[in-house]
């Protein structure tokens, strides 16, 4: 049997900045920047993540196929936190207004990059395919809804859903029993 993993061994090897106990990363996984990358425990990163950039994960993180997190701001997601497939964070973002010229490989002094730190707070979760603008906090226990579009704050123990996200109705606290 084929195991799509990378072995404990062969993560002690990667430069990471930190790395913790029971990782699992997918051979199919992409790192840019992988010295700037703290992992925790028990973390799973599936297949055809991209990771670049100053990016934080606590533990008990999962983070599902086909995910992208753009740190160059910083991303940081906090234990039992996780995405579901298909989830983009981009903690940078260009000027599209058209008085700046947009991309990677044009001169810096021809660009208008701005953004900020992204950070979800504890017991935190993604639906599929959502978007994450730059500078805000998902705050402690919010759950938000598949192909939504998240470009503020949003308040704690909360579930949200949309384009834009808009809150729909608060969510319980019992999964905090069982840290009791």
């Amino acid at each position: 049997m084929v195991n799509s993993f990378y072995s404990s061994h062969e993560l002690s090897r990667m430069p990471f900045k930190a790395l913790g106990k029971n990782v699992l990363i997918s051979r199919f996984a992409r790192f840019y920047g992988i010295e700037d990358m703290e992992i925790g425990n028990d973390v799973r990163i599936d297949d055809y993540c991209i990771l670049s950039g100053k990016i934080i994960l606590g533990n008990y993180i999962h983070i599902s196929a086909f995910c992208a997190l753009y740190g160059r701001f910083g991303i940081e997601i906090m234990d039992y936190s996780g995405l579901s497939p298909r989830c983009t964070l981009f903690s940078a973002s260009d000027d599209f207004s058209g008085g700046y010229l947009i991309g990677p490989m044009v001169d810096s002094s021809h660009t208008h990059v701005t953004g900020g730190k992204i950070v979800l707070e504890k017991y935190c979760q993604l639906g599929a395919g959502c978007v994450v603008m730059p500078n805000l906090i998902i705050h402690e226990g919010v759950t938000i809804g598949a192909m939504s579009f998240i470009n503020k704050n949003l308040d704690e123990w909360s579930i949200y859903k949309g384009i834009p996200a808009v809150f729909y109705k608060k969510r319980s606290k019992r999964l905090l029993a069982f840290f009791r």
